[in-house]
């Protein structure tokens, strides 16, 4: 039998190499660090120098507060930190990194040069590492108040670690996604980034809505900023604002997210949960929705020593926040009305479309050029924005009353004709948002004019989102009626599974289930929902506490709910090839513009679109 390996304390140079390992991937990695250090030094502007992707050189450079000439030996060191002093500093940490080892990680793996001076200081002074020889050298050296950092040669001394890397453009291209990131979080700071020498991005400070909403547009492209809707609630604490894309504007991949807590940008599994459940049944399937979302809450109650690269957090009340950012987003797309997705536009109505490069990529230009084209005068303000004491909605005159539209929808298929009235202009000639029907195109298509120009409607999906809407009403007034088994299902759980259905009993029992505890991990179901007795009773209470454990919550129960009224809905709406008058079409039209979600159909899939005059006049080359 061979003897058991000795226990021995590691090297400091293999310790901060291993510690690398969980910081430092790629030269983004690198860029994070750094720039994060910057901000938490107070700079208010931050310059980034590339050279191969970042791999060759990365240099940052901030007008921060800078470091001391006796400090610049320990700011190498590991667990060396200016951030927090004692355990309790980070139950309430507010800075962007605080574990005193980034420097230390990247310097045992890279060649590391230090310059800075402090506020107060005579001159700079400058300290170098290099991977393998770990004592620093230090010596006077040229630099204004701030702090530079110079990495060269990343991985020069671990060639297991350089093989990994990709190609130039990928590593600048992930390198870049960091700086969009911070740049979307820190309004206040001015960014420069030059790769090989040529500049890539200039981002100006955002002092005021009009320069931040110009930063996310050369950030997220100014195609996001007109379809998205600014957000803003305050509530229990916690206060979210920024901007939601509305459903029309998704995306193939999951590339225009960003949520950041407390100015951290993060990428957490309840919040992403909470979010897909706001976006359920407006988005079409396999898309993503976009935004751009901050959440404030009390450090005191959110974890972000999670893990190493600081993009997780745990919540102290993860259902609150859940429900909080669900609630909030689920009310804000569904008080999307047409007249909102038409005013949109003008946040960014002083933006000129920048063509090719500059069109959502970073360009020579970068904000440079988009900023030359905004308009001088005031952006104006859009017909929709959440006070922050709850949600109001802006309507047309013709709008009804809460309680008189959940009467009018009991009326579960009701003829379209009914809302002929709605379709006459009123004394004072005002044109609604969808305008007046003119025409209907092949049974399909109802051609409507208003104020900005022509407004095309699929007939069919319109009358599908309605339909599902006033279903849904009816539905949460009416209640859900529950259907005994006569023969009760048995289901096998976990204790843990077990317990939670015993703590969730009343709430399961709204929603038209009834469940008996039989042992320790046995449940019984004894009654269903009545429009669910196709379902898998097992299966669906099994998700359901799956979902009630990890988020606190779930929607399964109503995700079915609605997959079925959506069914309902399908079969109900009108189909297409049939001749609708022209008071049908403007009342299928008021309707639109009085109904939750009416942008898009059951699917997903978009219900109308507006031409302006603009677009007419391209598509004709009037005017060249």
């Amino acid at each position: 039998m061979s003897e058991a390996p000795r226990i021995q304390l590691l090297s400091p140079r293999l310790a901060n190499q291993i510690a690398a390992g969980e910081v430092v991937e790629r030269p983004a990695s690198v860029a994070k660090e750094l720039l994060e250090n910057s901000l938490d030094s107070g700079a208010r502007r931050i310059e980034v120098d590339a050279e191969l992707g970042g791999t060759k050189l990365l240099r940052v450079r901030d007008d921060g507060c800078g470091i001391p000439a006796d400090d610049l030996p320990l700011a190498l060191a590991r667990h060396a930190t200016s951030k927090i002093r004692e355990l309790e500093d980070l139950e309430r940490v507010m800075s962007m990194g605080f574990r005193g080892e980034a420097l230390a990680s990247i310097s045992s793996v890279a060649r590391l040069t230090l310059t800075s001076r402090a506020a107060a200081a005579g001159q700079a002074w400058q300290v170098e590492t290099e991977g393998r020889d770990m004592a620093p050298r230090v010596q006077p050296a040229a630099h204004p108040v701030g702090t530079s950092v110079e990495v060269r040669d990343l991985f020069f001394n671990t060639p297991a670690r350089r093989k990994f890397l990709r190609a130039e453009k990928t590593e600048f291209d992930h390198l870049q996604e960091v700086l969009k990131r911070l740049a979307l979080a820190r309004f206040d700071v001015a960014f420069q980034l030059r790769h090989n020498g040529k500049t890539v991005l200039s981002l100006h400070e955002a002092a005021d809505d009009v320069s931040r909403a110009r930063r996310v547009a050369a950030v997220c492209g100014p195609a996001f900023l007109e379809q998205a809707l600014p957000l803003e609630i305050e509530r229990n604490g916690l206060r979210l604002w920024g901007w939601v894309g509305l459903p029309t504007f998704s995306r193939s991949q999951a590339d225009l997210q960003y949520f950041y807590v407390n100015g951290r940008m993060v990428r957490d599994k309840l919040v992403a949960h909470a979010v897909r459940q706001a976006y359920r049944d407006v988005l079409f399937n396999g898309r993503h929705p976009t935004f751009v979302l901050f959440l404030e809450i009390d450090p005191a109650v959110v974890d972000v020593n999670v893990h190493p690269t600081k993009h997780e957090v745990r919540f102290r009340d993860g259902r609150m926040v859940h429900d909080f950012l669900y609630g909030t987003l689920h009310r804000a797309l569904g008080e999307v009305r047409p007249e909102d997705q038409l005013a949109a536009p003008a946040a960014v109505a002083g933006i000129v479309r920048p063509s090719g490069q500059a069109a959502g990529e970073f360009g020579p230009q970068g904000e440079m050029g988009l900023a030359a084209a905004v308009l001088e005068r005031p952006v104006a303000e859009p017909s929709w924005r959440p006070p922050l004491g709850g949600y109001q909605s802006v309507r047309p005159n013709g709008a009804l009353p809460a309680a008189e539209a959940q009467g009018a929808y009991r009326e579960y298929f009701a003829p379209l004709s009914a809302s002929a009235p709605a379709a006459l202009p009123d004394s004072q000639g005002d044109v609604p948002p969808l305008g007046y029907a003119m025409a209907q195109l092949k049974g399909v298509y109802i051609l409507a004019e208003n104020v900005q120009g022509l407004v095309l409607v699929d007939m069919h999906a319109a009358h599908e989102r309605i339909t599902y809407e006033r279903l849904k009403v009816a539905m949460a007034s009416e209640g859900l009626s529950g259907q005994p088994l006569l023969v009760p299902e048995s289901l096998a759980v976990s204790q843990r599974e077990a317990d939670c259905a015993e703590e969730h009993v009343e709430w399961f029992r709204r929603l038209g289930f009834e469940l008996q505890r039989f042992g320790p991990e046995s449940l019984a179901i004894r009654q269903i929902p009545a429009l669910l007795k196709q379902a898998e009773a097992n299966r669906l209470v099994q998700d359901v506490l799956a979902d009630l454990m990890e988020y606190g919550t779930s929607d399964r129960i109503q995700a079915h709910l609605n997959e079925l009224l959506a069914t309902m809905a399908c079969h109900g709406a009108v189909r297409a090839n049939r001749r609708l008058t022209l008071p049908e079409m403007n009342g299928l039209l008021r309707d639109m513009e009085h109904t939750e979600r009416s942008g898009q159909c059951n699917h997903g899939r978009p219900t109308w679109t507006q031409l302006g005059m603009d677009d007419l006049d391209k598509l004709f080359l009037r005017g060249r």
